[in-house]
């Protein structure tokens, strides 16, 4: 499997490469994360994961999963909701997992290091499945939506929120010249790291888009799919159940 090869931005990589290189950015970045995201995005990123937690209709003591969870933004608005606790937040970077723990560090959530690709859950074990701005880093994209699919229960339901492709044209070449010239210039005079924020931008570019990754979720055995375009599609939130 080490042999396999898999992009890193533009770059081939073996598989397990690339899973050491998105880790050293993230653990580089995790001091100034929350600063670039809100930088980047204008501060729009709170809206669309308020939108996604708004969109997920979290039901009375739901057991959720929120995989890479880095600095816990999605958790900070569920746990709003006063609906339930139930919150299993996983990463694979201790750095971000530290920065979650010493943030609700009164709050009943539990935190797990583990890899998208390999949960440590038994089978039909959560009510809802969440990822976000996570499952374009992840290696090999196809085996964590399985992976997705087996820890949900039966009725389970699958979110991802992820940059996506603009729906004009116009907006695509703004959002095309924004994202690979500005993002890593922001980057380098913010965190000193201009090649994670160059990264971040080929890491979109590679991404399927809303219909590709539609395809690829019902692949997988998800039911009744569909796709919100937020932005333009700038970012988009996938949604699926399990049957």
């Amino acid at each position: 499997m080490d042999n396999l090869k898999t992009n890193f931005g533009k770059r081939k990589v073996t598989e397990k490469v690339k899973t050491i290189l998105v880790q050293d950015i993230f653990s580089n970045v995790a001091k100034n994360y929350n600063l670039m995201n809100d930088l980047m995005s204008f501060g729009a990123h709170h809206i669309w994961k308020r939108e996604l937690v708004d969109f997920m209709n979290i039901q009375k003591n739901d057991k959720i999963i929120d995989v890479g969870s880095g600095t816990g933004d999605l958790i900070k608005f569920i746990l709003k909701k006063k609906i339930t606790n139930n919150i299993h937040s996983i990463d694979l970077n201790n750095e971000m997992l530290k920065y979650g723990k010493n943030r609700f560090v009164n709050k009943r959530v539990k935190f797990t290091k583990a890899n998208a690709e390999k949960l440590p859950f038994k089978n039909n074990h959560f009510d809802k499945y969440v990822i976000s701005f996570c499952l374009r880093n992840v290696t090999d994209i196809k085996q964590a939506l399985k992976e997705a699919y087996r820890v949900l229960k039966p009725g389970g339901a699958f979110y991802c929120l992820e940059f996506s492709s603009p729906e004009t044209q116009f907006i695509k070449l703004i959002y095309k010249n924004y994202k690979n010239y500005i993002i890593p210039w922001i980057g380098d005079k913010i965190t000193k790291n201009k090649k994670a924020y160059k990264y971040l931008s080929e890491s979109i570019d590679l991404f399927p888009n809303q219909e590709k990754l539609l395809n690829e979720i019902n692949k997988i055995g998800f039911i009744d799919n569909r796709f919100i375009n937020f932005f333009n599609g700038i970012v988009s939130v996938h949604r699926g159940f399990k049957i």
